[in-house]
Parts: structure tokens; C-alpha cells; sequence
């Protein structure tokens, strides 16, 4: 259930593949993730004027789409605790899209430096397979929303039907990992395989979401099941 590397291995992982971390998910995600991301800031239900959060930020496109949806009045939160990918987040930030309320910090999804119930909205995208207590990271989010607030967290996933299963691991072997090895970054994408291995199925997701509290939960797979999205709803 958990990551089998501790949390320094993973902040090393994320640091070195920063410069390229859009382009190999652009190829990881089939050339769909823009439509992906967009679904999961739709099902997290943002408004105008909202407080939104996005965890485990990396370089900061999916916090940029939330933040255009609570514009002109609300504002964003974008967290990682990737230096390297905070900085570049910034950077988009600045020089692309400087009207846009948003503000970044660092921060680790376990444990975040921010006040409990003051969040509209929250989305996490391909964070909740990489953290090291899932459960933990569950109830961290739970205590961060206001009562009836939604959460939207994307992730890849090992897909449950076979055929599905060996697509995947076909694609990931010839075509994302020899991508990976032209940026010199062979063992940091080969890691992909074992995190989707030992990562919970949807049904066991939406399980571990009602054990943290929330009062509505629900899985989307997608592409096959090779992607999801789980909905979150706080109890009012």
C-alpha cells in the first residue's frame, strides 16, 4: 500500500526529472493528460471565489487549471516538496500566467503546514501513488477541506483486466522507459513499474477513503483502468 522507498529517495526522484517531468508525462499519459486533468479539476467541484488547493503540485499545471476556475476572487495553494519542481512551477507561473491567484509553498502531503477546514476544493495529480502512507495522506486531505468540500486526486493505475495489464507494461518498457534513458533518466521512470504495482486498485482506494472519513467516495477509472481519478466528498 505504501511506497517501499523513503521519502528522501522519492524528493531525489522528483528533483532529478524536473526539467523534463511535463514532456515524459506527456508520452506516460498517451498525449491525454490534458483531458485528464481537466476532468479531475471539474469533479473537485471548484467556484469562483474558492480557496483550492493543489498537493503534490510538481511543476504546476493542474494547480494553474484550478486556479483559472476560482479567478478573478479566490486563490490557489500549489505544494510539493520538490524544490526543483517548485521552482519551476514559479517560473511557468511568472512568466505565463502572472494574473492567476496562486501562490506556492513547500510541503510534504503527509504533514502540511496549512490551517484545518479552509479549503473549497483540493486536486492531487499522480501524487497519492508516490506518497508513503496513503491512509495518512487520505486524512490529511479530509482534515484540509470544509465540511461538504471535494477532493479530486488523478493517478496512474495498474490496470485490473489483463489485456489492459499487458498494454501497459508493453508501453512502459518500449516506450516510456527508452524515452526516460534519452534524458539519462532510466532508473527514475523504471521506478513507475514497482509504484504501480503495490499501489490499491480503485475499489480498494474508495475502502481506504471511507476509513478516513469521508462521507462519499468514488473511483473513475479511465483509458482501460491505466488512469483514475477518486472523488472525495466531506460529510457536512
Amino acid at each position: 500500500m505504501n511506497s517501499t522507498l523513503p521519502p528522501s529517495d522519492i524528493r531525489v526522484i522528483f528533483d532529478r526529472i524536473a526539467p523534463v517531468y511535463d514532456d515524459l508525462n506527456q508520452w506516460l499519459s498517451l498525449g491525454q493528460h490534458q483531458i485528464w486533468k481537466a476532468m479531475t479539476v471539474k469533479w473537485a467541484a471548484p467556484q469562483a471565489g474558492d480557496l483550492g488547493l493543489d498537493i503534490c503540485c510538481g511543476s504546476g499545471d493542474l494547480a494553474r487549471r484550478l486556479a483559472r476556475a476560482v479567478a478573478p476572487t479566490g486563490q490557489v495553494i500549489g505544494v510539493d516538496f520538490s524544490e526543483a519542481q517548485l521552482a519551476i512551477a514559479r517560473h511557468r507561473h511568472i512568466s505565463q500566467s502572472p494574473h492567476l491567484p496562486l501562490e506556492w509553498i513547500l510541503g510534504d502531503a503527509l504533514r502540511l503546514p496549512l490551517e484545518s477546514g479552509i479549503f473549497d476544493c483540493i486536486t492531487m495529480g499522480y501524487g497519492l501513488r508516490n506518497v508513503t502512507d496513503i491512509p495518512r495522506s487520505l486524512q490529511e486531505i479530509h482534515r484540509l477541506l470544509k465540511p461538504g468540500a471535494k477532493a479530486a486526486l488523478l493517478d496512474f493505475h495498474q490496470p485490473d483486466q489483463a489485456l489492459w495489464r499487458r498494454f501497459q507494461g508493453w508501453y512502459l518498457d518500449t516506450i516510456v522507459v527508452p524515452l526516460a534513458q534519452n534524458y539519462g533518466l532510466t532508473d527514475e521512470y523504471a521506478y513507475i513499474t514497482s509504484s504501480l504495482a503495490r499501489f490499491p486498485l480503485g475499489p480498494e482506494q474508495v475502502e481506504l477513503a471511507y476509513q478516513a472519513g469521508f462521507a462519499e467516495a468514488i473511483h473513475y477509472p479511465i483509458a482501460g483502468g491505466m488512469m483514475g481519478v477518486l472523488v472525495l466528498e466531506k460529510g457536512k
